[in-house]
């Protein structure tokens, strides 16, 4: 049994493998373990009513959906069993419930569990036909030929992701005759600060103060109200890929800056943006709004992608008519559907499917 690709999906794979009483090779073809998981900021979380579930994400496969929802609680237990690392025992959030962990000390407990893992080494090109596969790859983020299809956005997508997710689970699956599912041309993303920042800032300098800003693109249209930006701020990085140049102008007024997100005012937010990113509104290139107090500059930038290959309950990858393809699985984002038309916890996705994914896996070996 291969897994193809060590994010927090693969590890998990790998780990509940072994488990299990097989021996797995976990194969990643970057140099690191920990995939995109280790630069976030390691909230594991589900809706706390199934129903929201739907309605934030409705064109999501509902039986995806349930088997994420019904089966996080327990993988969490799980992996407290393995020693990872809880920092907080809530989200944070009163919609959502789950847990945060260190990703550097999650990372390590998987890594043990599983056995190690083979670092810069490509799975997908080292699998053989007939032999298992689990698919975990973390989806194509990383791919501007694969954005430039699927997304289209108006300009390149900044990274906020590991540099390793450029496809391949997708192109192998595609390659061997899978369907892929919904949402295809959406991601998951941030508004980040149009200026200097990497790994170390891809959580702090995330601009999460949408809802309370006036939103322009750089030509002066506004293109979005603060009442349409979700909870999560997700949907506002999608709409500023699609404007000229995939950038924007939030533009925050006293009240705006006065807000709160969790512990912080928007003003304390504003103020650790990039200097070169925050502009007086009279510097702007089109004619501020009535007591606009300051602008911050933004891109869009993607963290994993929405769309992928198609699966079933199981994690066992489908063709065209809905025939499961033998021995071949996929979990994290290389399995998608999951989130379509919202936004659903992307570590959540590769927790569940994992772990389905080992199982479906070892049952079959």
């Amino acid at each position: 049994m291969i897994v193809a690709g060590a994010g927090l999906a693969g590890l998990v794979a790998a780990a509940r493998a072994r488990e299990l009483g097989a021996s797995p090779r976990l194969l990643e073809k970057g140099s690191r373990a920990g995939g995109s998981m280790l630069l976030s900021s390691g909230v594991i979380w589900r809706h706390r009513r199934f129903e929201d579930f739907r309605r934030e994400c409705p064109g999501g496969d509902e039986s995806l959906q349930r088997l994420v929802w019904e089966r996080l609680d327990e993988s969490l237990a799980w992996l407290r069993e393995l020693g990872a690392p809880v920092v907080w025992e809530e989200t944070g959030n009163p919609l959502t419930t789950g847990l945060r962990f260190e990703p550097r000390g999650l990372t390590l407990a998987l890594l043990g569990a599983a056995g190690g893992a083979e670092l810069n080494v490509d799975g997908c090109q080292v699998a053989e036909p007939g032999e298992p596969l689990i698919l975990a790859t973390g989806g194509f983020a990383a791919s501007p030929e694969l954005i430039a299809e699927h997304i289209r956005p108006a300009a390149a997508l900044r990274l906020r992701a590991n540099p390793w997710s450029a496809g391949d689970g997708l192109r192998l699956g595609v390659n061997r005759g899978a369907a892929t599912s919904a949402g295809l041309d959406e991601f998951y993303g941030r508004a980040m600060p149009n200026g200097t920042w990497g790994e170390a800032e891809f959580v702090s300098a995330s601009a999460l103060f949408g809802r309370f800003a006036r939103i322009f693109d750089a030509d002066g249209v506004e293109f979005m109200t603060a009442d349409e930006v979700w909870w999560s701020e997700a949907n506002l990085a999608q709409a500023i890929a699609h404007r000229p140049g995939a950038r924007a102008f939030l533009v925050l007024d006293e009240a705006g800056l006065a807000g709160r997100v969790r512990e912080r005012t928007v003003a304390e937010l504003v103020a650790a943006m990039p200097v070169v990113s925050r502009h007086d509104p009279r510097e702007l290139p089109f004619a501020p709004p009535a007591g606009a107090v300051v602008a911050v500059e933004v891109v869009a930038a993607i963290t994993h992608t929405v769309g992928g290959l198609r699966i079933d309950a199981h994690a066992r990858v489908l063709d065209d008519v809905g025939e499961a393809i033998p021995g071949l699985f996929a979990a994290g984002v290389d399995a998608g559907g999951i989130a379509t038309g919202g936004y659903a916890s992307g570590l959540a996705q590769a927790l569940v499917l994992g772990r389905v994914a080992a199982e479906s896996a070892c049952a079959t070996a």
